[in-house]
């Protein structure tokens, strides 16, 4: 156990904050709650515009790298060979980047917008339909995976071709803060981005669990309650602590594999079992929706609220800006986990791959599942939204699944899928957590004792908010934490451009390859006497 390799102060000061934080809702649920509440809505209401235009802004400037010069880079060099395959590598980065959350939201969200659309349509009508069955795509979209790529580009760019052994935030920025990165500017940023991440999490359980729950009460009869509760975070930490203590090649890429296999066959049953034709027509039009209104989508604030007299619907606040603050949450741990598993790719191919492979996934869960769920709503078949306005989301997608022919077999796979969804996001998220907490990340993996605590300490701070009942809270404060990484965001782009293009301009363009190789080791000495900007 080498603790020498720990970075202490970002290790120490990521768990202060979060105590600091944690321990006054324990003391005082009730303030604690209102005040992170209160938070919520001041950042999401007076600044959702700059998180509407850092997402539109992640969107065209990876587009704008994949095919400049710089996309042209290969992590590694010359005639490094892939790490993964492409099957293995897509889904790890899509296991990663969502979780067991599409599962909640693809079979539900569209009943909330059908309920509540935006552009002040009439809830329920005709119009209605064709934005309930859009907007979750949209939101899941590629402006999500913009979000996520962006800070994959300086992380992967110092760890395979400038060979930097660091997988942290503080050490991609070093292009534009320089020696700062090794100060406590570079700690706040790192502790930052880990408290965000922890916080993250809390979401993703708070979606996961209680679905799980659900499932397991339909097959069993077991009641759900808080010790159930528990026990399924128990064994999800179980899981996914194994599978990051294996490491990326023996345990991640292979639930990550588990994982799209099981997703394969559920979507492949609803799609063929249930209303084939109305699915491939609605997720078609949903597309061609997106396709037109695409700008006004991501751009819509409902201005007009802010006048005195005129009430506003809180759609684009409590949607849009709500889900583009929760990427940026998980924006530099998916980005840092998308780098470390891109080796021997070029930089196009990582940005072009995360956005095409993460955002066809999230239209397929959207377009099968949610539009079954639509359709029942719709025939009449079976009311969706009476059901959850009864009971709850979670218990609806059950009930909505028990629809189907032979549910005694899909209702169990779906549940295992739940629970290794949430697995795989958590041992890619442990992994990274380890990585940023450490001075270096040695052979390619950071310490095994290091993965282990990180898998443990996601899983007990959760727990305790659930029994308190306060884990909603923290969800909120995880949005209210993210309001920083935005600028950490545009630090990030900036590094990255200054860094490559340094180099390219340094280096000789091959002309046998379609990569631009970056020679460090051969500039190494020249750099180091005649030091770069920002270095």
């Amino acid at each position: 156990m080498n603790k020498r390799l720990i970075d202490w102060p970002t290790f120490i000061g990521a768990l202060l904050i979060l105590l600091t934080v944690v321990i006054p809702l324990i003391l005082f649920p009730e303030a604690g709650s209102e005040v992170i509440n209160s938070a919520n809505t001041f950042v999401t209401g007076n600044f959702g515009i700059l998180y509407l235009i850092l997402g539109m802004g992640a969107l065209i400037f990876i587009l704008y790298v994949a095919f400049s010069k710089n996309g042209r880079i290969k992590l590694g060099g010359r005639d490094v060979k892939k790490e993964f395959g492409t099957f293995s590598w897509a889904a790890m980065l899509f296991s990663a980047g969502i979780g067991s959350s599409i599962l909640y939201w693809a079979m539900i969200e569209w009943a909330f917008y059908y309920q509540g659309p935006p552009f002040r349509i009439t809830p329920e009508s005709e119009e209605a339909i064709n934005w309930a069955a859009s907007y979750g795509i949209f939101h899941w979209g590629p402006i999500a995976w913009a979000l996520y790529t962006l800070p994959a580009l300086p992380i992967a760019y110092f760890y395979y071709v400038r060979k930097k052994p660091v997988l942290k935030i503080s050490e991609a920025s070093r292009p534009v803060i320089g020696k700062y990165a090794d100060g406590p500017l570079g700690v706040i940023i790192d502790i930052l981005f880990i408290f965000g991440l922890l916080g993250g999490a809390g979401t993703t359980l708070a979606l996961g669990t209680p679905m799980i729950a659900e499932g397991i009460n339909h097959l069993t009869g077991i009641p759900v309650t808080l010790f159930l509760q528990a026990i399924i975070m128990i064994i999800c930490t179980a899981i996914f602590a194994i599978s990051s203590f294996s490491g990326i090649n023996k345990g991640i890429k292979r639930l990550s594999d588990l994982n799209l296999w099981l997703t394969i066959f559920i979507l492949a049953f609803v799609f063929i079992f249930g209303p084939t034709l109305f699915i491939s027509e609605m997720t078609f039009t949903s597309l061609g929706v997106i396709v037109n209104n695409f700008f006004s989508m991501a751009t819509w604030l409902e201005p007009q609220a802010n006048i005195p007299g005129i009430e506003g619907t809180n759609f684009p606040e409590s949607w849009t800006v709500f889900y583009w603050a929760w990427w940026l949450v998980y924006a530099p741990f998916v980005g840092l986990f998308v780098a470390r598993i891109s080796r021997g790719r070029t930089i196009k191919e990582m940005i072009l791959g995360t956005l095409i492979y993460g955002t066809l996934g999230c239209v397929l869960f959207f377009g099968v599942l949610g539009n079954y769920g639509l359709y029942l709503q719709l025939s009449g078949s079976f009311d969706v939204i009476s059901y959850i306005n009864e009971y709850s989301a979670p218990a609806a997608i059950i009930a909505i699944l028990d629809q189907l022919p032979l549910a005694w077999l899909v209702i169990p796979v779906f549940t295992v899928l739940a629970i290794v969804f949430l697995a795989t996001t958590f041992d890619s998220a442990s992994y990274i957590l380890a990585a940023v907490a450490q001075k270096q990340v040695t052979k390619g993996e950071p310490l095994r004792w290091h993965r282990l605590f990180w898998a443990f300490t996601l899983m007990i701070l959760p727990m305790t908010l659930m029994f308190i009942g306060g884990l909603e809270t923290l969800q909120t404060a995880s949005i209210v934490a993210g309001f920083p990484v935005m600028f950490i965001m545009i630090l990030l782009a900036w590094s990255f451009i200054k860094a490559s293009t340094y180099d390219l301009n340094q280096t000789k363009h091959s002309k046998s390859t379609s990569a631009i190789i970056v020679d460090v080791e051969r500039n190494q000495n020249r750099k180091e006497k005649n030091k770069e900007p920002g270095e």
